[in-house]
């Protein structure tokens, strides 16, 4: 099993980073990722506990179910089946303020499902691919969230 994790810090208020990063279906904004949808809304907010989330990325489909939902401040999923097959413990994102804005960690625990050469794969080919998707996703919420200063004009 492998342990992934990406950490940025956007800059935007933390209530918003959260609900953009929970909101899968603002995934599309990646390159990376074709489709998102909501299965099944959760039994508090739509993406709170119990919801099911379905991603189709670059690196293959996903069913995810959210199993803490703490708003702004984490919220945890596992992967239920996906294509590739994969043994997944663990997806978490935290989010904490910060001075610039919102520090965003996400991290993931996880492995191809492949006799022999799982771990192998896991760690040359599946790690960067996932951790690159994480990369690309928070790319896009910074795009779509942050504050900037505006250029001053004379």
């Amino acid at each position: 099993m492998e342990t992934m994790t990406v950490e940025r810090t956007i800059a935007a208020p933390i209530d918003e980073v959260f609900a953009w990063l929970t909101t899968t279906t603002n995934y599309t904004r990646s390159p990376l990722v074709l489709r998102c949808r909501l299965a099944r809304a959760g039994t508090s907010a739509p993406y709170g506990v119990g919801a099911v989330r379905s991603h189709l990325w670059a690196i293959g489909w996903l069913s995810e179910r959210i199993t803490r939902y703490e708003p702004p401040y984490v919220t945890e999923y596992v992967v239920d089946r996906s294509v590739p097959p994969s043994r997944h413990e663990l997806g978490r994102m935290t989010f904490t303020e910060t001075d610039g804005g919102t520090l965003v960690n996400w991290t993931t625990r996880a492995e191809m499902r492949a006799p022999l050469v799982g771990a192998f794969l896991t760690r040359h080919l599946v790690r960067p691919m996932i951790t690159g998707s994480f990369r690309s996703i928070l790319n896009a919420a910074d795009t779509a969230l942050a504050r900037r200063p505006s250029p001053n004009r004379a």
